[in-house]
């Protein structure tokens, strides 16, 4: 697939496209990086693979509500086994993909809890949209404040990134 295909692919759909077949395997999650980022150890492996998770945008670490969303990453994944479904490099050349343990989506389990947003990479709505509204609706994880949370994508343009760069 060309170079302008994947581009396109990703912009207009944040998903694989032909010539991006989805792989599943299996894993551990050696370290939490944030609430959308880990490093797992492929089944029969020993480096670490860094995995960005697809359909979530959690804080950045150092904005409010970032070192709870990490920690509630922690909880879910830590040492645990892991099912991915690995769907490749996004536009960012990050590898992403989805992660479940015995079945369930830690994605949708982040934002149920109200500890990422839904995210499609352009779009701004992701698989999980439903489960966003309710964490707001119910006022529960980042959404209990009553100041409004602020994105991740919003906190980078006023802030950067927390690495300063």
């Amino acid at each position: 697939m060309t170079l302008w295909r994947q581009w396109f692919c990703a912009l207009a759909l944040a998903l694989p496209c032909a010539g991006q077949a989805s792989e599943v395997w299996t894993g551990w999650v050696s370290w939490v990086m944030d609430g959308d980022t880990v490093l797992l150890v492929r089944e029969g492996q020993h480096e670490p693979v860094k995995l960005r998770i697809e359909g979530i945008d959690a804080p950045e670490i150092c904005q409010p509500g970032g070192a709870e969303a990490r920690d509630a990453m922690i909880r879910l994944a830590l040492r645990k086994p892991v099912q991915v479904l690995d769907h490749g490099h996004d536009v960012y050349g990050r590898q992403i993909g989805r992660l479940s343990i015995d079945g369930v989506d830690l994605g949708a389990e982040m934002v149920r809890s109200g500890m990422a947003w839904a995210y499609r990479f352009r779009t701004g709505k992701g698989p999980y949209a439903d489960l966003q509204r309710q964490a707001q609706t119910q006022k529960i994880g980042m959404f209990a404040a009553d100041e409004v949370a602020m994105s991740p994508s919003v906190f980078r343009k006023f802030h950067g990134t927390c690495h300063g760069s």
